[in-house]
């Protein structure tokens, strides 16, 4: 790799009839900067003209992850001084998310190692997602004070039964197994065979082709942990609150939900009951932009709120591990604490919903 390649956040090269985009921050686990989402967005507009090109493969540099979400020291000291960058980043981020999960031609997403927050959204809004014994999928929004975003509500809403729920809340990281489970993969591929997979790749010209080579790739992945768990996940986080989900985690005789009860007890108390309402109303929105539009009211509302800032600095800055949440405690969020992250923002909506599709 060049000087001016390590320079670069994200390179573009294209193999045979299929143009690469690899997010080139290994040392930062690749995570996403607005610089990146516009290079990424403006390199799928060119993927899109461009009959050379039959299918688009993302990746990221290093062996560790794709990427570890959103540049989330950016937003930190965005947030402490009071600026409004980061709600124009994830304006751009939200648009490409849904640019991937509308885009013409097939787009493959290698999800090996760590696809975290921002990580997820430019990979599991794609056609064919790959995932390696390496990798650890998650949305860890609600340890940060931060909602589930770049699509992530709709995604775990769609996991089957109250799946995407546990996932919300306890923002556990899930492997292979179990990104399968959840459908936010498709297809297990042993990571030293990545290598071999890509090469192949090179020489398809069509979507079937596209599949078929994967395919041929693929095994079955190893078993995950959640499949074991349905009965109580599904039964406990059924429940039409977040303190109910508790009392029935805690309440429920099974040791692996007792845990569950106390991992959640250790996020914000707000994020958590925004997170819940969040993944239910995603469950009545009729598309995944309708979504990103819901999700832009809440990422900007608590982009406003000491919660963001604080779990930030508790596991990202000071590293301590003790966040001081505000309020502390489930019982002092209000429902109308919730709904003002709901609200209209006026002439700064996202307009996803109401755009005209972005693809041709």
């Amino acid at each position: 790799m060049t000087h001016e390649d390590r320079e670069d956040p994200v390179l573009l090269h294209t193999e045979g009839r299929v143009r690469h985009i690899t997010l080139n921050r290994p040392g930062a686990l690749n995570a996403l900067n607005h610089t990146m989402a516009v290079r990424i967005d403006a390199a799928l507009a060119d993927a899109e003209l461009d009959d050379s090109v039959a299918a688009v493969l993302i990746t990221g540099a290093g062996e560790r992850g794709l990427c570890a979400g959103g540049d989330i020291r950016s937003i930190y000291e965005d947030a402490r001084a009071g600026g409004g960058t980061s709600m124009d980043f994830w304006r751009d981020e939200y648009r490409l998310n849904a640019r991937i999960a509308r885009f013409p031609k097939p787009y493959v997403a290698i999800m090996d190692g760590i696809v975290m927050g921002g990580g997820v959204g430019v990979s599991a809004h794609g056609d064919v997602r790959v995932v390696t014994e390496r990798s650890r999928v998650a949305m860890p929004e609600t340890g940060i004070g931060f909602v589930p975003d770049v699509g992530g509500t709709y995604l775990l809403g769609a996991a089957p039964g109250e799946l995407g729920t546990h996932l919300a809340l306890t923002a556990e990281a899930v492997g292979a197994g179990d990104a399968l489970l959840c459908g936010l993969a498709d297809h297990f591929v042993p990571s030293q065979r990545l290598a071999e997979l890509t090469a192949d790749l090179a020489g398809c010209g069509t979507a079937a082709e596209i599949e078929q080579t994967v395919r041929r790739y693929a095994s079955p992945a190893p078993d995950g942990e959640l499949a074991a768990h349905r009965e109580w996940i599904d039964s406990c986080y059924g429940a039409d609150s977040v303190e109910e989900i508790v009392d029935r985690l805690d309440s429920s005789g099974v040791p692996a939900a007792k845990q569950a009860a106390e991992t959640i007890l250790t996020k914000s108390p707000t994020a958590l009951k925004v997170t819940l309402s969040a993944l239910r109303r995603a469950r009545g929105l009729d598309s995944l932009e309708a979504v990103l539009d819901q999700e832009y009211r809440t990422s900007c509302t608590a982009f406003t709120r000491p919660d963001l800032v604080e779990g930030v600095r508790a596991q990202i800055i000071d590293k301590d591990r003790d966040p001081q949440w505000s309020p502390a405690a489930l019982a002092e969020v209000t429902e109308a604490d919730v709904a003002l992250y709901f609200a209209s923002l006026g002439d700064r909506e996202l307009g996803l919903a109401a755009a005209p599709s972005m693809t041709a």
